[in-house]
């Protein structure tokens, strides 16, 4: 019978040396086994697949927690007496004693003896003849990564050793600790942020009506845990800072995106991704991370936000650190740091591009992704640790790099700007005012404030409801706005902007400046929510007289395609008007548009932005406003036996009706099931028909048992990003 290197064999017989007396020869080890399996339930990392590897099966653990080892020898029992053990724990290219990461321990004692933040040793009494069993006991504060472990064993009263190969295994983050900086005592939340490998990324619709998209994050997958430990040996930083969740998440938010070190993914805001794929095509990170891999660790293409955020999710949870996916709708982008978002106009109310220094890029983004992990802060005063914000999307630099965070939600919602890291430009994203600025030369900078908007900005911060799952719809959701900013309008908000704009000179100049204009005519922009694609919209502006004089009014409606990230693709429809206001008299324009006029203009994600200017001719009122709505699409069906098995053959059937008049081309499918398949990019053959039905059935064998979720993407030229989701019950 062959030894698997994980299970002992020794022939029936075999002749050992008795341990009376003292042994002539050192106990050479025959091997060390890590009992994987048994530690991996103690410590929650069974579903990890390196643990089930079946060619070789790798180790991982959680620190501040015990695991066992069992030593087995091949010429004699294991003697109290005269045999000497010791381990050597080794972390990263250069191990050192100083930094923590050389570890030497000898195992003498049947009971741990030092603290609980030193490494410690036990003879287990589970130890008999020929097996020492070993607990070892990692502190919560040790480096995540690889480490190695070898075995000496010696002969007392001699300088006769024998030791071990080195083998491997992976320490990782343990929130179940309460000694882990990233310990969380809502442990029925872990379920959701550490252990669920699928679940959703808000990434569509509107402030109004936010859309999620199903995600398999497949944070078990057995490329997952390496690759993870990878962007954290290229970020180049110490050893001894790989135990810091601080550091860790720092490192991961620059390591998700490519712009330093090569890292995982590239972002592409084009319209042309012809050398990768689209970001609206990935449906799960292990297919990402797969590519990464394969290609020698090059950069996939491509990403956008919600990707990166997706991917950020994977690789925190993988490395045990509690992690969520936030979109914060209407979120602002602060490229001067002046924790405003301005628009400049010259004297005849015409925009003027970068604003004076032609510097000036703020934009409102229709949505943001980025994620919250969950952490004390020990380098922050008490009272700041909990949920932190991390953002691994390429906007702009920090210390040199393009990273973000964490920064304690906590300070963001009390404008404390002055602490680490990263703080005031997710104060902005979350809770900046809208100004609008116009030439005036008798202000002393040259412009003076015509309107200032307070509550534009940050209009609902939502995230993935633990413990809920709805497939069809959205009902799964929570609201976390009021952890990121208090209550609009609410004298805690004003005073946290107050708060903010101590800590910045440039604010103190803008939130200084007053408005002398007169205001006198009424304005009120109709909301729309969303439409059915294929369906017609309108836009309407109301405007009311409320002087005692007659108002003139020319006003600009306009209806644009445009991207998530605020920028215009292209103008749909526009209507100009000139208008006479008696006293106290109302009046609506009106812009009509069919679905004829709007659907090929359409981009990924089916935003169409409504924008009004109105100028009152007789006191120079300048009136704009905008306002976001998204055009519905259709979802997919997904089909699948309720008796599917595991290691079993299986098929899911993936069926929808095409709504559009014109055939759907090129099209392609993304299949991806944690568990269940390894990620599928399918050309589909043939088109379809204009109002037809569109059905593919893909086979496969799940992998584990128990509750799973697939999850599906339909693309076309014409139709894109249309998705669907099944959860099936795998049986054993």
């Amino acid at each position: 019978m062959e030894d698997d290197g994980y299970n002992g064999y020794m022939e029936p017989g075999s002749k050992r040396q008795k341990t009376d007396d003292k042994p002539d020869t050192i106990n050479p080890i025959g091997y060390v086994d890590w009992c994987i399996k048994d530690n991996a339930r103690k410590h929650r990392t069974i579903k990890y697949d390196l643990v089930h590897d079946k060619q070789s099966p790798t180790p991982v653990l959680r620190r501040g927690q015990s695991f066992k080892i069992i030593v087995n020898y091949t010429d004699r029992d294991f003697s109290r007496e005269w045999d000497r053990v010791s381990l050597s724990l080794k972390f990263g290219n250069r191990p050192s004693r100083r930094k923590g990461t050389l570890i030497q321990l000898h195992v003498v004692n049947d009971n741990f003896t030092q603290d609980h933040d030193e490494w410690d040793a036990m003879i287990d009494q589970e130890t008999a003849l020929d097996k020492l069993v070993i607990q070892v006991r990692a502190p919560s504060d040790v480096p995540v990564g690889l480490w190695r472990l070898q075995v000496r064993s010696e002969l007392s009263d001699t300088r006769e050793f024998h030791e071990s190969e080195e083998t491997e295994s992976y320490i990782i983050f343990n929130p179940w600790c309460k000694d882990d900086t990233v310990y969380m005592s809502a442990e029925d939340k872990l379920d959701e942020y550490i252990l669920n490998d699928d679940g959703k990324v808000f990434a569509g619709g509107s402030a109004k009506y936010p859309v999620a998209d199903p995600w398999a994050y497949g944070q078990f997958d057995d490329d997952v845990l390496p690759i993870a430990v990878h962007i954290l040996d290229f970020a180049r930083f110490s050893s001894t800072g790989r135990g810091s969740a601080v550091q860790v998440v720092r490192a991961i938010s620059a390591g998700v995106n490519h712009q330093d070190d090569d890292g995982i993914l590239v972002g592409n805001w084009t319209d042309d991704f012809s050398k990768g794929v689209e970001p609206w095509v990935w449906t799960g990170s292990v297919r990402i991370l797969e590519e990464y891999r394969n290609s020698g660790y090059q950069p996939v293409k491509y990403g956008q936000c919600w990707v990166f955020s997706a991917l950020t999710v994977t690789i925190c949870r993988a490395l045990g650190i509690p992690c969520r996916s936030v979109t914060n709708y209407e979120s602002a982008h602060d490229t001067n740091n002046s924790l405003t978002i301005d628009n400049f106009f010259d004297a005849d109310g015409n925009h003027i591009a970068g604003g004076p220094d032609g510097d000036n890029k703020d934009s409102i983004w229709n949505f943001h992704v980025w994620n919250d992990v969950w952490m004390t802060r020990p380098d922050l005063p008490p009272g700041y640790g909990g949920w932190q914000a991390i953002d691994s999307t390429p906007q702009e630099e920090s210390a040199n790099k393009m990273q973000c965070g964490p920064a304690s939600l906590v300070a963001i919602r009390r404008g404390d700007i002055g602490f680490n890291y990263d703080v005031p430009f997710v104060f902005s994203e979350v809770n900046a005012d809208v100004m609008f600025w116009q030439e005036d030369d008798t202000s002393d900078w040259g412009f003076s404030r015509m309107h200032m908007a307070k509550s534009e900005v940050g209009v609902c911060v939502w995230t993935k409801l633990p413990e809920k799952d709805d497939e069809l719809g959205d009902d799964d959701n929570e609201d976390i706005t009021l952890q990121y900013k208090n209550k609009e309008g609410t004298a805690a908000e004003r005073l946290a902007i107050h708060n903010a704009i101590r800590g910045c000179k440039l604010a103190k100049q803008y939130y200084e400046c007053k408005t002398s204009r007169r205001k006198d005519v009424g304005f009120e922009l109709q909301d729309l929510e969303k439409i059915n694609i294929g369906d017609p919209f309108k836009v309407q502006v109301v405007m009311t007289n409320k002087s005692s004089d007659v108002r003139t009014v020319t006003a600009a409606l306009t209806a644009h395609s445009t991207y998530y990230t605020g920028i215009l693709h292209k103008k749909i429809k526009k209507t100009d008007e000139k208008l006479t206001l008696a006293p106290g008299e109302q009046k609506t324009v009106t812009l009509n548009v069919n679905y004829n006029e709007y659907w090929k203009q359409l981009v990924p994600g089916c935003l169409i932005k409504m924008y009004v200017i109105c100028r009152v001719s007789e006191t120079g009122q300048t009136y704009t406003d905008e306002d976001n709505f998204s055009i519905e699409k259709p979802k997919l069906q997904i089909q699948m036996s309720e008796n599917a098995q595991a290691h079993e053959p299986c098929q899911a059937t993936i069926v929808f009706k095409n709504p559009l008049d014109v055939p759907l081309t090129k099209c392609r499918l993304s299949v991806e099931g944690a568990g269940l398949l390894k990620s599928m990019a399918i050309a589909v053959e043939g088109d379809v028909a204009p109002n037809g039905q569109f059905e593919y059935t893909v086979e496969f064998n799940p992998r584990v048992h128990g509750r799973r979720k697939l999850i599906a993407c339909f693309n076309s030229l014409e139709l894109f990003n249309v998705n669907g989701v099944k959860s099936i019950n795998i049986k054993k």
